[in-house]
């Protein structure tokens, strides 16, 4: 719009078949943002039909500036802060400079005393993941693209690489960990790959066209992180009172039910797809827990408690 402004303002009476070329964007988009301008931003905006163009009736003298309330400021900067989680990725540039173009556009009596705001609020992450940047590069770009890749990967506890053929999906960042959802042609079916394990990567020079019925929220339906797709399982975990209010304070999962236990604890019930990442949680509470069901879950975090129990001693 402000690039519409300074057309009107050259005088040539431009118009939404002259700006569309030079702005790359749709005619309806700039007859739009004319709209805008004349009926949200009230410049004296008018139509010369004899010049077939635009023009306006009064002198202005600059361009509105954005109008934001302090609600929206708030929002802004904790956007700003948040993206600290993309540190590195070829996400951070053009985050960054998107919220500094929105920064210059503020109006000037807006202000805001940086020292103060960065003790208000920040975000914190205990182990951050560890990225080669040029992967991760190419596998972004690869998915938006929608372009096959080859690449070198090493599972946990395997002590050799597999060279896989791969269509990427999808790239999502789950609880502050990146992952990449793709078709494995080895496998013959979608599997999700840790971009950290990914030794090299490499278009192949084919395309392909992602099937219209995928989607991450129905993938991981069920999930309790990234796993999913094993089973279906009822998961019914009994927490003591001195941590009872740890769990009343989270929505874990979207399945989650709470029953209130009379010696203040609490039972948290859960539908899963898939154990392995819930027996992990599970441990973490050091005792605290105790599963109740199903019994492949009882069996496996008594397994693990007993194997710690082991290297102990």
């Amino acid at each position: 719009m402000l690039r519409i402004h300074q057309a009107i303002q050259s005088g040539r009476f431009p118009n939404a078949a002259t700006l569309a070329p030079e702005l790359e964007v749709s005619a309806k988009t700039v007859v739009r943002d004319l709209e805008f301008m004349r009926d949200r931003l009230n410049l004296p905006l008018a139509y010369d039909p004899r010049r077939w163009g635009y023009y306006y009736t009064e002198d202005v003298s600059t361009f509105p500036s954005l109008q934001i309330t302090e609600g929206e400021l708030f929002a802004l900067l904790v956007a700003e802060k948040a993206v600290q989680q993309y540190r590195g990725t070829n996400f951070e540039k053009p985050l960054l400079s998107a919220l500094k173009k929105m920064a210059a556009a503020l109006p000037e009596t807006v202000s805001l005393h940086l020292a103060d705001w960065d003790q208000t609020i920040s975000f914190r992450t205990s182990a951050e993941p560890i990225l080669n940047l040029e992967i991760f590069d190419l596998l972004a770009k690869a998915t938006a693209r929608r372009e096959q890749l080859e690449m070198v990967y090493r599972k946990p506890g395997e002590a050799r690489a597999e060279t896989r053929t791969v269509d990427p999906y999808h790239l999502a960042n789950v609880n502050g960990e990146w992952y990449l959802f793709a078709y494995d042609h080895l496998r013959r079916d979608l599997r999700t790959f840790v971009p950290a394990r990914i030794q090299s990567v490499k278009p192949t020079g084919q395309t392909f066209t992602r099937p219209t019925g995928f989607s991450v929220d129905r993938q991981l339906r069920g999930s309790f992180g990234i796993h999913s797709a094993e089973g279906r399982f009822e998961v019914v975990v009994r927490f003591a009172p001195e941590v009872a209010d740890f769990i009343r304070e989270k929505r874990w999962h979207a399945s989650q039910q709470l029953r209130e236990l009379r010696n203040g604890g609490v039972e948290l019930r859960l539908k899963l797809s898939s154990l392995v990442e819930i027996q992990r949680w599970i441990l973490g509470w050091g005792g605290r827990a105790v599963v109740l069901r199903p019994p492949e879950l009882v069996a496996a975090v008594r397994d693990a408690a007993q194997a710690i129990l082991g290297a102990r001693a």
